[in-house]
């Protein structure tokens, strides 16, 4: 970490307790153990990620306000074919992930395959569980593999918040489908008399649970009332993610980005521009945005909505070795989670901290790479509370002692979605490359994954790194 870092660095003790008195004291690791595990179950095989990249995720309404989410997809499908150089005819399927579909290109991934120049016999299909919608896709490809129907699949996800879907009032779309059934002009007229004002108010996709009618935003602040979390610990971990993600920039690892030339203009885009390395007093001075006037989250210490597409290719290690690729990582274990998605909607990575590692056999000192979704930064320092918490280890995870809280120089040390920005269906693809090259230049065995998602649910990924593997 440069100087300048590390002089503005906010002190972390200001929202966690020091690190000795967090570190749960796991029994130690046998990795021979694990290895034989992982490589010999029965009818199991090695899945290997070859590479990722991920256009540049911008702030919406901002430099790719010209495009839709299709351009966005199908510049990452041919960018990451052209950085693993594996042929297109080797893609046995395609996979993304999106949340606001846009109703023209419905099977996105469809179509932006064959936008790339992929083969029209290739199939494709789009998945969505909201902000782990390309987790979803990865793990469908891993499914695909390991019941032997595929061995090659690129997963991907993309979101375009610049041009959401926005539809006539349901009185008006009733109006419509009414009126193209009408046979004469005087019915046609009228159905046109019962037109009223209200039939144009427009109906706008909603950022609200539909079972809870209530925001993410507004969760975020129950979440840090519950869990004792401050105003001021919110802005410094924002401030550390943004710090973060500045440094990585600087240092050249944020390699999966490729460059985007938006057509009728020149310039390439060749970096995230929600990136802002502010001071405390600066955060201090922005008034609360959902619970007002006395909520702690706010625009600051909150992810923004955000435009951006990204991909990954994975495959048999058998495929990679007979194809001459070299992998970065093998992908281990995955899980999802569901839980209240009133009072414990973003609390999906304490469900599924624990419960990957255990299907993996590690424990919490075997993690060499944490890359945990910010959605805010209430959710992440709620989370790290709950793993450390007796009462929530006994009462929901019906553990005897709590998990414990991971070693925090390891965790999202690139920056992450309050900074790097969250284009919600591709940020999972963005954690797993992450993962992928962090393990490699930090020299890492294992790396973690942990989202929240909508709806109360979460994922919990394990990769590990592939040896003699290089970014």
């Amino acid at each position: 970490m440069s100087a300048l870092v590390a002089k503005n660095l906010p002190r972390l003790n200001n929202f966690i307790v020091p690190q000795a008195s967090y570190m749960w004291e796991p029994a130690r690791f046998n990795r021979k153990n694990y290895a034989t595990v992982s490589k010999s179950t029965p009818g199991k095989k090695n899945i290997v990620y070859i590479d990722g990249v991920r256009t540049p995720f911008l702030l919406s309404n901002t430099d790719y306000g010209r495009l839709i989410a299709h351009d966005l997809a199908r510049e990452t499908l041919v960018n990451l074919q052209r950085k693993t150089g594996i042929p297109k005819e080797e893609i046995d399927y395609v996979v993304y992930g999106t949340v606001m579909q846009e109703i023209r290109t419905s099977n996105i991934a469809r179509e932006a395959a064959l936008a790339a120049g992929f083969s029209e016999h290739t199939p494709a299909h789009t998945v969505t569980m909201a902000c782990i919608s390309s987790n979803v896709a990865l793990t469908t490809g891993i499914g695909l593999i390991h019941s032997g129907i595929y061995d090659t699949i690129i997963a991907g996800g993309v979101e375009f918040m610049t041009d959401i879907p926005i539809r006539h009032s349901r009185a008006m779309r009733a109006l419509m489908l009414k009126a193209s059934k009408a046979k004469t002009p005087a019915q046609k007229l009228s159905l046109l008399s019962t037109i009223r004002p209200s039939h144009f108010v427009p109906d706008l996709p909603s950022v609200a649970e539909f079972s809870t009618n209530e925001t993410m935003g507004h969760s975020g602040d129950r979440l840090a009332a519950a869990f004792n979390v401050s105003r001021e610990e919110q802005d410094d971990y924002a401030m550390r993610s943004h710090l973060f993600a500045a440094q990585a920039y600087s240092d050249g690892n944020l390699t999966d980005l490729v460059p985007i030339v938006v057509p009728g203009t020149k310039k390439a885009i060749k970096q995230d521009n929600g990136i802002r390395v502010s001071t405390k007093e600066q955060l201090a001075k922005l008034k609360p945005a959902f619970v007002k006037p006395y909520g702690t989250v706010t625009a600051a210490n909150s992810s923004f909505l955000t435009d951006g597409a990204s991909a990954g290719l994975i495959m048999t290690e058998e495929k990679a070795k007979r194809l001459g690729l070299k992998p970065k990582a093998y992908m281990r274990e995955f899980t999802y989670v569901s839980q209240d998605p009133k009072d414990q909607l973003l609390l999906g990575p304490a469900y599924a901290i624990p419960k990957v590692l255990e299907k993996a056999g590690l424990t919490l000192k075997d993690i060499g790479v944490w890359e945990v979704h910010e959605a805010f930064a209430a959710q992440i320092l709620a989370n790290l509370k709950a793993l450390d918490s007796e009462f929530f280890a006994q009462k929901y995870l019906k553990r005897s002692s709590k998990v414990g809280v991971p070693d925090l120089k390891k965790w999202n040390a690139w920056g992450g979605s309050l900074s790097i920005g969250h284009p919600f269906a591709a940020t999972g693809i963005r954690l797993a490359t992450h993962t992928a090259n962090r393990m490699i230049k930090e020299d890492q065995q294992f790396g973690l994954i942990a989202a929240c998602a909508a709806g109360g649910q979460g994922v919990g990924m394990i990769m590990e790194r592939y040896p003699g593997a290089t970014v």
